[in-house]
This record gives structure tokens, C-alpha cells and sequence, in this order.
């Protein structure tokens, strides 16, 4: 088998840190997204991965490279619009050739992994494999409508009235005649090749498409909230370790990670919670569920529930900084001169709240 990794949006719903920077590069418990995506993918024991680009194509290179530090090999695929999923596969032909293949969203995060569903989908005779989750809030998904013996009767792309609870999660197997439907579909209402559409080409045709239900947490990084969500759960499943150091004036939880050449001075760290490599923490508090990226510097404040990226500088905040998504080279602090005033230097679409 292949995989094929989706990976050209451009995540709109968490600017001002996608102006620059792949939303699929943004990290949760210090690993971008897209690494996870290809970590699972090869823990399934497929090495032969496409990634389809679009216009971050040289930030997502940089970071990949050519997939060694994985042991795999990553071929990159430049997708010539942003025309639905159906498109981006019907793009990747010529790398998927006939080969059975499972394609990821990018940006997708999941319990648990996939090995298990590659090995189902490998020893069947299924054509197609997809994965579904229920959720709150199907009307913002592809919805899948099964029958009382639980087959795919039919599949709607984010419908206004829903006919189910359980939403298309990201991940979806298919062999070689996927290509037969990605050439037969047209482009729905809103301009794009939708995966839904040919999906249901493949019901509609007499293939066999086998919906799994998947009963573990998964998460869809395309906002702020569901990141800090993401980065809760990976940080629960994160086996601790210390690669650091930590003074005599300091305390550290159990379930702290420490990365190499991270140091804690004079501060508590409670866990779960993940240090990057040289981040210094000094006079402070880190408190669960927060992941400091690497080269950041925080002293004399408090943060917890939070993502701080890497070469940020946190100084002498007064308050406790929670529930927060930090970007690169951030630099945040509190001065304690008079009269005391707030200064501000933002760029679009940013929000900061103020208690």
C-alpha cells in the first residue's frame, strides 16, 4: 500500500499563525501535525508516502525533506487548485498508479493510530474503507447515512440537515478503482471534486465501501480551540522523559517531559506537559496540559492549558497566561512602569482577550 497525506490548505480559521506558516506544521505536545500523520502512516508499514502541496509547498519541503527521518519515502504532488479532496486524488494518479492506498487529511489527529485499519483494509476485499466518528455538529462534515444493516446508504458533504451523526473523520482507503470514480464525478455546487461524491460513485456502482466507526477521540486542528483540545489528548498519552535539567530550586511533576537541553530554574512544572529543546524556564509556573516549543524563554510568569511556539520570550506577566495559542518569536510581557497603560502590536485577525 501508499499513503497519500493532504496537505495544501491554507487555514484560514487560524490566522494571523497560518500567514507564514503551514497550518499542518503547527505542533501539538511538540510534534507538528503533519510529522503524527506521517509517523502513523509508516507505523502502519507503508514507506511510500505522497504529500499533496499547494502554495506552502516550500515550508512543508523544508520540514519533510525527503521523509529519512521516518524511513519512508515522500514524494511531493503539487496540486494545480484547491478543488475538493476528489481532485487532489484524481492529481495524485500518476504516484498511486494501481496500488491499494490510504489518504489522510494533514491536519487530522486521531487515537490510536491506523495500523490496525490499514491491516483490516489489507487482508479484505473491500475496494474502499472509511472512517467515521459521530459528533455534535455533522453539518460542518461530510455525513454519512448508513442502512439498518449497516452499509453506506448514501454520503452528503456538510448537508444543512444532516441525516446522521456520523462525520467522514479524514482517513479513507480505496484501491485502484477510485480512479474510475474521481474521473466520473462532476464538480459539486461549490466548485470541487468532493471525496463524498466519489465515494458514492463507488456505492452506487456495486463496489464494496465499508464504513468504520471510530470509537476513540479525534480531532480536527483547524482552530485554536481544537488545537489546545489535540494538544490535552496527545500530552494524556505522552510517555514522560527527561533529556534536561533541573535545579535543586525546582520541582517537576511525573508526567513531564523534558527535551534535550531544556532547563528549569527556580520554577514548578506540573504535568502533563512537554518541554521543548533549550527552552528555559526560570522563576515560573507551567501547569498541565501546556507544550512549550523549542528556544523559548519564560520567566517570572505563569502558563498552563496553553501552546507557546518556538524563540518566543514570556517575561514578568502578572497574571496567569491559560487557554492560549503563542506564535513564533512572540514576545510577551508586563512592565511595571507609571502610568500603567496596555501596548499593543497585533497583526490581522488577531484576538487577545483582556480580565
Amino acid at each position: 500500500m501508499k499513503g497519500l497525506i493532504l496537505s495544501g490548505g491554507k487555514g484560514t480559521r487560524l490566522l494571523p499563525l497560518t500567514y507564514r506558516r503551514a497550518k499542518q506544521l503547527i505542533p501539538v505536545a511538540n510534534e507538528p501535525v503533519l510529522c503524527r500523520v506521517i509517523r502513523a502512516i509508516r507505523d502502519a508499514g507503508i514507506t511510500e508516502v505522497g504529500i499533496v502541496v499547494g502554495d506552502t509547498e516550500p515550508e512543508i519541503r523544508e520540514a519533510v525533506n525527503g521523509g529519512e527521518r521516518w524511513g519512508v519515502n515522500i514524494t511531493y504532488i503539487r496540486q494545480s487548485a484547491p478543488a475538493g479532496l476528489a481532485h487532489a486524488v484524481k492529481e495524485a494518479l500518476p504516484f498511486l498508479g494501481d496500488d491499494r492506498f490510504v489518504m489522510f487529511l494533514g491536519d487530522n489527529v486521531i487515537q490510536g493510530g491506523i495500523s490496525s485499519l490499514i491491516r483490516q483494509f489489507a487482508d479484505s476485499d473491500w475496494n474502499s474503507q472509511i472512517v467515521l466518528k459521530r459528533v455534535p455538529n455533522p453539518q460542518q462534515f461530510g455525513v454519512a447515512e448508513l442502512t439498518a444493516e449497516g452499509s453506506i446508504r448514501r454520503l452528503v458533504e456538510k448537508p444543512k440537515q444532516p441525516p446522521s451523526d456520523l462525520a467522514l473523520v479524514g482517513i479513507y482507503m480505496f484501491d485502484r478503482h477510485v480512479r474510475q470514480a474521481v474521473e466520473s464525478i462532476r464538480p459539486s455546487a461549490r466548485g470541487e471534486l468532493e471525496i463524498t461524491d466519489a465515494i458514492q460513485w463507488l456505492v452506487d456502482h456495486g463496489f464494496r465501501v465499508h464504513p468504520y466507526i471510530h470509537d476513540g477521540w479525534w480531532i480536527d486542528t483547524g482552530k485554536m480551540a481544537d488545537m489546545l483540545t489535540a494538544n490535552a489528548y496527545v500530552l494524556d498519552e505522552l510517555a514522560p522523559s527527561n533529556e534536561g535539567r533541573v535545579d535543586e530550586n525546582s520541582t517537576i511533576g511525573r508526567r513531564v517531559t523534558l527535551q534535550k537541553g531544556a532547563e528549569i530554574i527556580s520554577s514548578q512544572v506540573r504535568g502533563p506537559s512537554i518541554i521543548g529543546e533549550n527552552t528555559r524556564i526560570i522563576n515560573s509556573y507551567i501547569g498541565p496540559y501546556t507544550s512549550i516549543y523549542n528556544g523559548v524563554v519564560i520567566e517570572n510568569s505563569e502558563i498552563e492549558h496553553s501552546i507557546v511556539l518556538e524563540n518566543s520570550h514570556i517575561e514578568n506577566v502578572g497574571a496567569r497566561i491559560q487557554d492560549s495559542l503563542i506564535g513564533r518569536n512572540a514576545h510577551v510581557a508586563q512592565t511595571v512602569r507609571k502610568p500603567k497603560s496596555i501596548c499593543l502590536n497585533l497583526g490581522d485577525y488577531s484576538q487577545i482577550d483582556l480580565v
